[in-house]
């Protein structure tokens, strides 16, 4: 089971969290951007850009934290944060 926590984080206040749950046997690359693309659309967010810090971030510490400059559009929130809570 994959299971990938997203949080919304206001002036260090959790604004909204979801957990989302991935049992296919797709790859860890799949399973993120398939949870990304439900999270953003359960919280009604555009995708975050991927960015090069985002990349290696995500790839030391199994979290990331996408801010204003990872977004097309104005977030009404300081970040959103991913982080992998269960990987088999």
């Amino acid at each position: 089971m994959f299971r990938l926590w997203a949080k919304e984080w206001k002036d260090n206040h959790l604004l909204h969290d979801t957990v989302i749950c991935d049992d296919t046997e797709d790859t860890r690359t799949h399973k993120i951007l398939h949870a990304l693309d439900q999270i953003c659309h359960e919280f009604d967010l555009s995708v975050p850009m991927w960015l090069d810090s985002n990349i290696r971030e995500f790839q030391q510490h199994a979290k990331v934290r996408f801010y204003q400059d990872s977004f097309i559009d104005q977030i009404d929130f300081d970040y959103l944060e991913l982080q992998v809570i269960e990987e088999d």
